[in-house]
């Protein structure tokens, strides 16, 4: 494995993204929108190199931090967490990672939130591939929110600079990305 600093890891994402990622046409978006281009994180998170480069660049992002787990919403959240648990451990950095369901489970636990544990009190950091409007982030709070969980921060692969951060912020959510949309000349 070869041993890249943040700004080398940030310039093979963004290539890998580039190529691989981002397609242009016309799309609709999960909020019912019109795009002339569309990002599908998964193709990079869903392959060794992008997730390998995601896990890597968020551990550098959340460095020094103090919090308890880092999930997110399936499905976006899912590849990342996954490699940000393997990633955090090899680096002897352990992160607890968990995932948010759309709704409650109807069998079993029942649970909404999996992975381990999450008490009353402890703070998380949301995870995602995408942002656009926030809303997937926003339920995935929500969900946190009914057990207690403080969910402050989240971080996404790129932000599409289309009313994230504001959404966010009024549920008292600060939204860091590794890109914007604009980076990639949208």
């Amino acid at each position: 494995m070869e041993n890249l600093n943040p700004a080398e890891l940030k310039e093979k994402l963004f290539a890998l993204l580039n190529k691989e990622a981002l397609k242009r046409g016309k799309f609709v978006l999960s909020s019912g929108k019109e795009s002339n281009y569309y990002l599908d994180g998964r193709i990079i998170t869903l392959s060794p190199q992008g997730a390998y480069l995601v896990a890597s660049i968020i551990l550098d992002m959340i460095k020094g931090e103090v919090f308890d787990a880092a999930g997110g919403p399936t499905l976006g959240a899912d590849p990342i967490v996954g490699a940000l648990a393997a990633v955090s451990y090899i680096n002897n950095q352990p992160i607890k990672t968990f995932i948010v369901r759309k709704q409650a489970k109807e069998h079993g636990t029942l649970q909404q939130v999996e992975g381990p544990e999450l008490k009353n009190g402890n703070r998380v950091i949301l995870i995602d591939d995408v942002a656009t409007s926030g809303k997937a982030i926003l339920e995935a709070k929500q969900a946190l929110d009914k057990i207690g969980v403080i969910a402050d921060k989240a971080i996404v692969i790129v932000d599409r600079s289309q009313g994230a951060v504001d959404n966010l912020a009024k549920v008292g959510v600060k939204l860091e990305s590794i890109f914007k949309i604009a980076d990639f000349g949208f």
